[in-house]
């Protein structure tokens, strides 16, 4: 019935694990999802070997107090991520400012990366 799929069977024993994430703060009711979704979710992220909470944590964390999010090697601008400005080109890397983009771009490779990107988005 699961061919190649040996965990599907455990996705009706999740209900163990909606306590535990309800009760961990990783469920929470702000949200349009269901609740079973999000407790088979949680389920798996475990099976994985992730640790929701935590990483939800840290994600809070960084929302509030901003992260390091400048592409250029050695930059350790904080901020939110809406406020660094995305590559024109391939829309993927990040930058503080103009000088660190100017900086990664001559100095640090990036150049190489975004025509590579650049080129097959092209094709």
């Amino acid at each position: 019935m699961y061919p190649g799929r040996p965990y599907a069977r455990e996705v009706g024993h999740v209900g163990e694990a909606a306590g535990v994430a309800t009760s961990a703060g990783v469920i929470e009711g702000r949200h349009n999802v269901p609740p079973d979704v999000l407790t088979s979710v949680v389920h798996w992220l475990r099976k994985g070997g992730h640790n929701p909470s935590a990483e939800l944590e840290e994600l809070r964390r960084e929302s509030l107090e901003g992260a390091e999010y400048c592409q250029n090697e050695g930059c350790e601008v904080k901020g939110r991520l809406k406020d660094f400005k995305v590559c024109p080109l391939c829309k993927t890397a990040r930058y503080c400012g103009a000088a660190c983009q100017q900086q990664d771009w001559t100095k640090g490779g990036h150049k190489a990366s975004c025509g590579k990107f650049h080129t097959r988005v092209r094709q």
